[in-house]
């Protein structure tokens, strides 16, 4: 059996510099860098990385202490991801799955069997439900679950992260009833006699969420743990943390780094109403360093596809009375924007619908115009539907499209249902926003879909769809090679958290993060590039994940 990984010293030592690296990977390198963008190995010394290069030349950094590693698939600089939702990724590790549950039956059960699991008033959150895969595509009911939900309340949401199903214990603890008001930026999803379902759509959901009892100081620090172990099983060294919350995420963050435990490299991204805050911070205290990044803020535009909330010029093809809505009304988006981008802050901005990437193009077009040039790396989150004469704006206004190849493999199986034949084609239009010269960064929304770069790089480079029927891809036009697909998930994605001076790419000086893969995903057949696995995962010239 072949051996994926051998660890030892090699017998060229006399030659070692003085000091010799700490560890020498062998093997297949993909480096990122242009100018060498193939090698035999790299060579680390305490952070960073000293050498790249062929076996020769690294065999003369080998001492009596340095550590090697043989690869037999392929090495790459440790994948960075460009939309995260850190904190609720690690707790919906350790919450109810209902991402795969095929039917209304089997959601029920496994909110019943989790719900046993639970003291008396604990909330069961997570769930990540997808209607798509029901019979008849129903949204859920609170009545599905009340029975088996007495002592708990229930707020778990669809895979987009854009609905919810609350219980009558949920809502009566957000003191939600039949009489409440319509909610600007949500909707509230009624039967025909005019009872709540418990189906909340975007703003809708947050009444609920704000009633959610806030987790302990523990409790965070061990969600955290379990979201940077999950990160480096997956050869993930850095994200961009969307929505992250001082309280929250960065609280915890900063105990890491004072303990000693941060094992993963987060530029974190406040809510964007709260821009004044992150202002301050970086007036006070700058942008951060290369392991904690604080330089910006994260709005939102609209909502999903899939939940029917996404913003479009023309209404749903499968729900023609709406066009889908705006989250955040736009004179606040024109504000705040204009007032971050001001302020020196990176402003990142989720958008759906094809409208909402027109407006937001638009206002980051007018925000550079009235406060001048300068470095301000706008991105747009997701831009998955664009018109056709919006597709040259984003290189020509230095906006970065930021987006989530799963997605496209998710979404597939059912977009052409919700907006038509024509509206699709530019639907992740990746190949597109390439050619128009647009620098492109890759990710995954975890929670919303997972973590693992592997099956959004086959998504990215095959275009089919997770229910394997379009085999030859949805949209196939849009498909880009594996080598662009790489270089979105890390010298671009490094680009767009303006980390690109020390990450992204594996070269002299540069931070040593690193992934070892068990195949090389150069020359595998593209169909089963969802079948790579990480092997080791290196941050900052440690070792923090070995696969068994």
């Amino acid at each position: 059996m072949r051996r994926l990984l051998a660890f030892g010293t090699l017998a060229l030592v006399a030659c070692a510099p003085k000091p010799a690296a700490d560890l020498v990977i062998l093997g297949k390198t993909w480096t990122g860098d242009r100018a060498v963008p193939l090698a035999q190995g790299l060579a680390i010394q305490g952070d960073s990385i000293v050498a790249v290069g062929d076996s020769a030349a690294l065999a003369k950094w080998i001492g009596p202490k340095t550590e090697t590693v043989r690869a037999a698939g392929l090495v790459t600089p440790g994948f960075m991801d460009d939309h995260v939702h850190l904190m609720e990724g690690g707790a919906h590790l350790a919450s109810v799955d209902l991402r795969d549950a095929a039917t209304p039956e089997e959601f029920t059960r496994r909110i019943k069997a989790f719900a046993a699991t639970l003291k008396p008033g604990e909330w069961i959150t997570g769930g990540d439900w997808d209607h798509e895969l029901w019979p008849g595509s129903p949204l859920p009911d609170r009545s599905w679950i009340d029975s088996v939900t007495p002592n708990n309340p229930v707020l778990v949401n669809r895979l987009d992260g854009h609905m919810s199903l609350a219980n009558t214990a949920a809502l009566a603890a957000a003191k939600i009833d039949r009489s409440i008001k319509p909610i600007a930026g949500g909707e509230i999803v009624r039967r025909p006699d005019g009872q709540l379902t418990g189906v909340l759509k975007d703003e809708a959901g947050v009444v609920v969420e704000s009633v959610i009892p806030t987790p302990t100081e523990s409790r965070q620090d061990a969600t955290l743990a379990r979201a940077m172990q999950h990160a480096a099983s997956v050869g993930v060294t850095g994200i961009s943390s969307v929505s992250t919350t001082w309280a929250g995420g960065i609280a915890a963050l900063r105990r890491a780094r004072v303990n000693g435990t941060l094992t993963l490299r987060v530029s974190n991204y406040i809510p964007l109403g709260e821009w004044r805050s992150m202002a301050d911070s970086f007036k006070a205290n700058g942008p951060g360093d290369d392991w904690i990044r604080l330089a910006g803020v994260k709005g939102l535009v609209d909502g999903s596809l899939g939940s029917t909330t996404a913003y479009f010029d023309a209404p749903f093809t499968d729900k023609p009375a709406t066009s889908g809505f705006l989250t955040t009304p736009e004179d606040s988006l024109r504000r705040w924007i204009t007032a971050a981008d001001s302020a020196g802050l990176q402003v990142v901005v989720h958008a759906i619908g094809d409208r909402a990437n027109g407006l937001l193009l638009d206002i980051f077009e007018a925000s550079a115009q009235k406060n001048g040039p300068r470095d301000r790396r706008f991105r747009i989150e997701h831009a998955q539907h664009l018109r056709p004469r919006d597709i040259p704006r984003f290189a020509a206004l230095g906006v970065i499209p930021s987006m989530q190849p799963y997605h496209a493999a998710d979404d597939g199986r059912w977009a052409e249902k919700r907006i038509g034949a024509e509206r699709i084609k530019t639907t992740y239009a990746f190949r597109s926003l390439l050619d128009a010269k647009a620098r492109l960064m890759f990710g995954s929304d975890w929670f919303v879909a997972p973590l693992n770069p592997m099956p959004g790089i086959k998504a990215a480079v095959t275009r089919q769809t997770i229910d394997g029927k379009q085999p030859n891809g949805f949209v196939p036009e849009q498909k880009i090679t594996v080598e662009e697909a790489l270089r979105a998930y890390t010298v671009d994605n490094a680009y767009g958290m303006f980390w690109e001076a020390k990450l992204g790419q594996l070269k002299p000086g540069m931070k040593a993060d690193v992934a070892v893969l068990d195949r090389d995903l150069l020359t595998m057949p593209a169909d089963s590039l969802d079948r790579t696995r990480v092997r080791l995962t290196v941050v900052g010239g440690k070792i923090v994940f070995k696969a068994p």
